[in-house]
């Protein structure tokens, strides 16, 4: 990787501030370190962030040193992290990029070129693009003045039009020894670009354009600051304040303040009308605010724009907040009804559920009732049901009730409450319970209650894409509406996260305002806790023979596919392995019974464990595992039992699903153990021997290293704690190295005198 060990500066010093930025600050830096120009630093400021950011900036840090990170141990502020950045920098120019937001490729390249035409200017301005969540992309406003400027060098006041771009910092490079000969810092509070912006500009003698599109500009969905409603917006006063201060210092420039006042008040206009900003009860308060800014500051002679605008510049001047109502001009605040029974659409009585639901929902909460669910309300399973026993040991003032769908009541298990979906008493525990805990998302026509708590337990690590992500695999994603997706997981408090991978994707596919509890997954305890004797005697349910190696082989759904295909003759594959190896065979669960899997089974050839209620007990009773893309792969990872991955489809899964990194790369973290893609090659692996080498153990303990680093056995424990009992999410993880893993059955046989290990 390219190092900053010679002493010449770099050209461009990159100044990063980050904070809450978990889910997008990998692909920020990573679109940094992949441009072709080299010659730059990176200068991450962790703005003391409570989230993992940091431990991503010390991942790029030691990957490679043109990542600088220095660290506030108090969170100060977009601003300050800006003015750390400076004074760290050494580079000819400073680019300032915010932390969710990417640079194109060949962005520097472009940069460096326009700089070495245009004979260094004090400022460089460069176009953007908006990106948004659901995949569109909107150009720049003044991506045509930009090309229409071309070479041309010119002074900023005297072009006034460039004024009009969208004020803010990182669509435009500064060089570094105008922006400090000349003192510029960054100020507290939000709006400090627009301060920056203007006072640069109105200052440079040089500045040039750029008509490349350098900066994606995420427009994200929750999370920015600037759409978080408070009395934080009122910072735009003091921003403005501070410029029309620089103005009086500069009697030169007194023929561009009645622009300025324009610009001025079009942004309080703009702050005022959005609800995301001012909330209702301050919006009194803020337009008196603006319309004194106005009367102070407006220009002698003044003519304010034409039709609308004006008025509402008009009104602004005479100040009166009634006035400015009744002329219909306030963009007034949604206020979204609660009422969204008429969207109940499930079995008896439309009406009947609706009016039973209503009653219900004016009842108190029933503060020691939670609901579980688990895969569209299927037998109790996977991470709810570890964290309903756990609740039960610690909790035990909470009572649980399960949801489980109409013809499923008989595999609840004896002695536990469940309900069935649309039955009289599911809408009274849904209207009245306190804590919601599912591994998918509850039903649209659930109304979340401002007191009830929503915990998503997710079922897997992903691998494949998720969320937003789908929109750009249509196969994924078909009749999806991200919107709905979204909405629905609007309603979560809590997301339970297996690993910092898992983390970072949540936070960033599914952009709402949920606290991630970074636990492990509970389904995954037993893998910590299970005996030699809870081996052998699953084994010994299944009907495995002691000696014999079992091989779970457990295939994901392929979205480009109608129904089950298999993707290996299962019968010529057994016959190969040998009658040493058995062969059990778990189709997804998306997929009914499947006729020739039963008549090979009849015939010895495999056990089809495809309804097996537990997934974490076929784990525990093999000896290893093949996989595909299943997620299954990060939970078996935790056993430390050999992983062969059979990708013979790969190149489509990757067109079709998209993926989140390279499984078949071979690189440690990412590929868990031997890999085959085809028949051939993976009855080789097991006939070799290299499906328990050397190579593939080693892989095996990185891949678990990444994966696997809060799946101790005490995940359940941390989110009771966290989200039933509002503690701290303890206790802390073990070192690898200290943790108990359940026994292989090789060991678990010699352990017991069954077999030699």
């Amino acid at each position: 990787m390219p190092e900053t060990g010679h002493t010449a500066a770099p050209r461009f010093s990159i100044i990063v501030p980050v904070f809450n930025v978990q889910g997008y600050l990998r692909e920020c830096l990573q679109s940094l370190l992949d441009q072709d120009f080299t010659d730059f630093e990176v200068i991450a400021v962790d703005d003391c962030s409570p989230d993992r950011s940091g431990k991503i900036l010390a991942e790029f840090s030691a990957r490679d040193k043109r990542v600088v990170t220095v660290r506030h141990e108090e969170n100060g502020g977009i601003g300050q992290a800006r003015n750390t950045g400076i004074a760290r920098a050494r580079g000819d120019y400073l680019l300032f990029l915010d932390s969710d937001d990417t640079i194109t490729p060949g962005s520097l390249r472009a940069m460096a070129d326009r700089l070495d035409k245009t004979d260094d200017p004090d400022i460089l301005l460069i176009d953007h693009v908006r990106t948004y969540w659901w995949n569109k992309v909107q150009r720049s406003a003044t991506a045509d003045l930009l090309a229409e400027s071309g070479t041309e060098v010119f002074r900023p006041a005297e072009r006034t039009e460039f004024l009009s771009m969208f004020a803010v910092v990182w669509n435009r490079l500064y060089r570094r020894d105008f922006f400090t000969g000349n003192r510029f810092t960054f100020t507290d509070g939000l709006y400090e670009d627009a301060l920056i912006v203007y006072t640069t500009m109105l200052t440079a003698e040089r500045a040039a354009c750029l008509d490349y599109v350098c900066i994606e500009y995420r427009q994200r969905r929750k999370g920015n600051s600037m759409q978080t409603p408070g009395r934080k917006h009122f910072t735009i006063f003091e921003q403005y304040q501070r410029l029309f201060d620089f103005l009086d210092t500069r009697p030169d420039l007194a023929g561009l303040r009645p622009m300025l006042f324009e610009r001025m008040a079009s942004h309080f206009l703009f702050t005022f009308a959005r609800a995301s900003r001012v909330v209702p009860a301050d919006r009194a308060e803020f337009f008196r605010q603006a319309s004194a800014m106005y009367r102070q500051h407006l220009p002698l002679g003044f003519t304010p724009p034409p039709g609308i605008q004006g008025a509402k510049f008009q009104a602004l001047g005479r100040g009166s907040y009634h006035g400015f109502q009744a002329l219909k001009l306030v963009n007034g605040t949604r206020v979204k009804g609660r009422n969204q029974l008429r969207k109940v659409k499930r079995s008896f009585d439309k009406r009947t559920q609706e009016n039973v639901y209503k009653l219900h929902l004016r009842r108190p909460i029933d503060e020691n009732l939670a609901v579980f669910s688990a895969y569209w309300n299927r037998t109790p399973a996977c991470n709810p049901l570890a964290v309903y026993e756990k609740a039960k040991e610690l909790a035990p003032h909470i009572k649980g009730v399960w949801v489980v769908r109409k013809g499923l009541e008989e595999t609840v298990p004896p002695g536990m409450d469940h309900v069935v979906v649309n039955t009289p008493r599911y809408w009274e525990v849904m209207a009245r319970a306190k804590y919601f805990v599912n591994n998918v998302n509850f039903a649209d026509t659930v109304v979340k209650r401002p007191e009830q708590i929503h915990i998503q337990t997710h079922h897997g690590t992903p691998l494949k894409r998720m969320g937003i992500d789908q929109q750009k695999y249509p196969a994924a994603a078909k009749g999806m509406s991200m919107r709905k997706l979204l909405q629905r997981a609007d309603r979560w408090d809590f997301s339970v996260s297996a690993n910092q991978h898992s983390t970072e994707q949540w936070d960033r596919v599914y952009p709402c305002s949920f606290e991630s509890v970074d636990a492990g997954y509970p389904r995954n305890d037993v893998y910590s806790r299970a005996t030699v004797q809870d081996v052998l005697d699953i084994r010994e349910r299944l009907g495995i023979a002691p000696g014999r190696t079992a091989v779970l082989y457990a295939p994901t759904v392929r979205d480009y596919q109608v129904g089950y295909v298999p993707r290996l003759d299962l019968e010529r594959v057994t016959r190969e392995l040998g009658p040493d190896v058995l062969l059990m065979v778990r189709t997804h669960y998306f997929y009914g019974a499947d006729r020739r899997l039963a008549e090979l089974e009849e015939q010895g050839a495999l056990l089809d464990v495809s309804r097996h209620p537990s997934v974490e007990e076929l784990c525990l009773a093999s000896d290893a595992l093949i996989s595909d893309y299943s997620s299954i792969m990060f939970d078996y990872a935790v056993l430390d039992r050999p992983i062969v991955t059979y990708a013979d489809d790969w190149d489509v899964y990757v067109r079709s699903r998209g993926v989140t990194f390279d499984l078949l790369s071979g690189e440690p973290g990412e590929t868990p153990g031997a890999v085959a893609t085809n028949e051939n090659e993976l009855i080789s692996v097991f006939r070799s021997g290299s499906w328990d080498g050397e190579r593939a153990t080693a892989l095996r303990t990185a891949f678990r290293q990444r994966f696997c680093e809060w799946d101790d056995g005490n995940a359940a424990e941390r989110v009771v704690r966290r989200t039933f009992l509002d503690e701290e999410a303890g206790p802390a993880p073990l070192p690898l190295e200290a943790r108990h893993v359940a026994p292989s059955p090789r060991k678990a046989a010699a352990e017991a005198g069954l077999s030699k290990a």
